[in-house]
């Protein structure tokens, strides 16, 4: 796709968008299965039904343009969804696991603000208002799971990682 006009560049990234969401819906279940913490498995769940309802607010947004959502693939979110992976087939401390996966899911939460956070301005700048109370309503959600993740890791998390790995560290 020629990226000729701020329209096709919108459509591009959105296709993008999409490719990451779905890539999401698979992972998401593997990273709550593997958390220790209920809270961390809670939240994780919880993003995983809201991360299909991003789906779902993608493909409005493509009918409303008439267009198909197929046709890329998100090769960044390919390679966090990569690196969370690998986290689940580390061995160790059950709270280390758990701290582990909550920074893979924030680089994914970051990752997907700065999609959103662009995907809302260009449909502002190309006055599609119904795109960009949809793209706006995502943001909010994804803003809203890095601080829930956020709050996890300082709440405790962290600290029990800290705590399981003291045990190791006589030398």
């Amino acid at each position: 796709m020629a990226l000729d006009s701020m329209q096709e560049l919108f459509v591009n990234e959105l296709k993008d968008v999409y490719s990451a969401e779905k890539q999401l819906v698979r992972a998401l279940p593997r990273l709550a299965k593997a958390a220790q913490s209920p809270q961390l498995q809670k939240a994780l769940t919880k993003h995983l039904r809201e991360t299909e309802g991003h789906v779902t607010r993608l493909e409005r947004i493509f009918r409303g343009l008439d267009q198909t959502p197929r046709g890329k693939k998100c090769k960044g979110m390919e390679g966090l969804v990569e690196e969370g992976k690998e986290i689940l087939e580390e061995e160790g401390a059950p709270e280390v696991i758990d701290a582990a996966i909550i920074s893979a899911a924030q680089r994914v939460e970051h990752y997907e603000i700065a999609a959103y956070g662009c995907l809302r301005t260009y449909a502002q700048l190309l006055g599609n208002s119904e795109a960009d109370r949809l793209l706006q309503q995502t943001l909010a959600e994804e803003e809203a799971a890095d601080e829930t993740l956020t709050a996890l890791g300082e709440g405790g998390i962290n600290q029990a990682a800290v705590a399981a790995g003291a045990g190791g560290d006589e030398e």
